[in-house]
């Protein structure tokens, strides 16, 4: 089981790494003229200077030009003189130096205010900052948190970010970031993909790694008559999934064995259905779903256990005849596809999260701008979405042929080429898309020479990577 690898740490700055939150409420304080209370919290605390001087500009009458000029002098004058690091933080920030992991600063505070607090804490220390003047947005929107990923040319889902109110958590949540909470004034819960801990005193690397999300990497693939076309197929389809390093495979065209055979193989779990479908996943599986007794054509699945998640995924294989590319009316026979498409949609209803894989026999909506090609437009209706588009949306510059990398002739024996297209798909409900790709091992010489591929099948695969989010934790 494995996690993302943790490719940055986004730090917020006052109140997280500083013990500036103070320092903020007493200027506030001073330019209201007034104690603040509880109820002031949501307009002060993690608010960007010219949210708070509108607000206090609302109530007083005094020009919110000409408060946020006195806000950012008096709390600049109390930075210079007062900030001091919270309990904990120049040990986490050595400690992620010694381990070369990235850091960047990500605060709502201006430039002015920043470069001050990087004086004290260091500047060297952060690869990037990102302040209130470097986007059009800050605070809860998750632009800051975007920013710093893509100056430090980092994934969102692979890094941490580390906030002290709910406005900061809003922020790097919505930009994709696990996130460690350490409230400092106001109270944070604990959700989904969000730690709360007391504060960053005893905080390491290894805890940090351990709020990424878990990574889940699905592959479809059609075995070809279980492989059996290709001399020493079963030794080369494990080749292929250890090569690939997934995690669950929903195969089609197993030949009623392959999936326990190959789990058996790997010492993983499996659930097979009817002569032709099954899933394999080096994840417990947790309930078996569909029908048991289905036939060649239809759609069986898995409930999976990953880490604290469970995803259900679910393989398919559509009727083959009359391939539409084929066909003087390209959509002729699709009704039979598109009826079991709603017979497989209708079995896993409302399930999220939720994993779609197989070979649907047609190509997609998204591939032909001239065609409304219905399999995959009744999936995409259901709320799914095709990993692959997702990740590659350029289907002329990536077109992501599975259909057929071992024939370059019609295979119905029709004459002309091979239509190459892509008919295999990764489709998901409710799940992050890291990457996703095809996949072929080696150069397969075509039909019939194929005895000797190293590919034992005659669709490419599809592989892609998920993120998950982990469970909450507080402390």
């Amino acid at each position: 089981m494995s996690r993302l690898p943790l490719q940055a740490v986004l730090f917020d700055m006052d109140g997280t790494l500083v013990d500036t939150e103070r320092l903020w409420w007493e200027a506030v304080e001073q330019v209201a003229g007034r104690k603040l209370t509880e109820a002031d919290r949501p307009d002060v605390l993690g608010r960007p200077v010219e949210h708070t001087a509108a607000w206090l500009a609302a109530a007083g009458g005094v020009p919110a030009a000409d408060l946020a000029d006195t806000l950012h002098r008096e709390f600049a004058d109390r930075v210079r003189t007062g900030v001091v690091p919270r309990p904990g933080a120049l040990d986490l920030l050595d400690a992620l130096a010694r381990e070369k992991v990235p850091t960047a600063l990500v605060t709502a505070s201006p430039r002015s205010v920043a470069d001050t607090v990087l004086e004290v804490l260091g500047a060297s220390r952060f690869a990037v900052s990102v302040t209130a003047d470097d986007t059009e947005h800050t605070k809860p929107a998750p632009d800051p948190y975007l920013a710093a990923c893509r100056a430090l040319g980092v994934e969102p889902a692979s890094c941490v970010a580390v906030e002290d109110t709910e406005t900061g958590v809003r922020s790097a949540e919505a930009a994709g970031c696990a996130v460690l909470a350490v409230p400092s004034l106001a109270p944070i819960a604990a959700a989904p993909g969000r730690t709360v801990l007391a504060g960053l005193e005893g905080v390491t690397v290894t805890r940090l790694r351990a709020l990424l999300p878990y990574r889940l990497r699905v592959m479809t693939w059609n075995l070809w008559y279980g492989g059996t076309k290709v001399h020493d197929h079963r030794a080369k389809q494990l080749k292929a999934i250890a090569e690939t390093d997934v995690d669950v495979v929903g195969l089609q065209e197993t030949y009623g064995t392959a999936a326990g055979e190959l789990a058996e193989a790997l010492g993983w779990h499996h659930h097979s259905a009817g002569p032709n479908l099954g899933v394999i996943s080096r994840f417990p599986v947790t309930a078996v779903l569909g029908d048991p007794d289905v036939g060649f054509y239809g759609a069986a699945g898995a409930r999976i256990a990953v880490g604290e998640r469970e995803v259900e995924v679910w393989t398919a294989h559509l009727d083959y005849e009359r391939y539409g590319p084929y066909e003087s009316d390209p959509l002729a026979h699709e009704e039979v596809r598109l009826g079991q498409m709603r017979d497989t949609l209708g079995r896993i209803g409302d399930a999220r999260p939720v994993v779609l894989v197989g070979d649907f026999n047609c190509p997609s909506h998204l591939d032909w701008p001239d065609v409304e090609w219905p399999v995959t437009k009744a999936a995409e209706e259901a709320g799914f979405r095709d990993s692959f588009r997702e990740a590659r949306p350029d289907a002329v510059r990536e077109p992501g042929h599975t259909w057929s990398p071992v024939h370059d002739e019609r295979e119905d024996g029709g004459e002309g080429p091979e239509p190459q297209d892509r008919i295999d798909f990764v489709l998901h409900r409710g799940l992050t898309v890291l990457d996703s790709r095809t996949y072929v091992s080696g150069t397969p010489r075509t039909w019939p020479d194929v005895e000797e591929n190293d590919w034992p099948s005659d669709h490419a695969a599809v592989i892609t990577t998920f993120s998950l989010g982990s469970g909450p934790a507080t402390v």
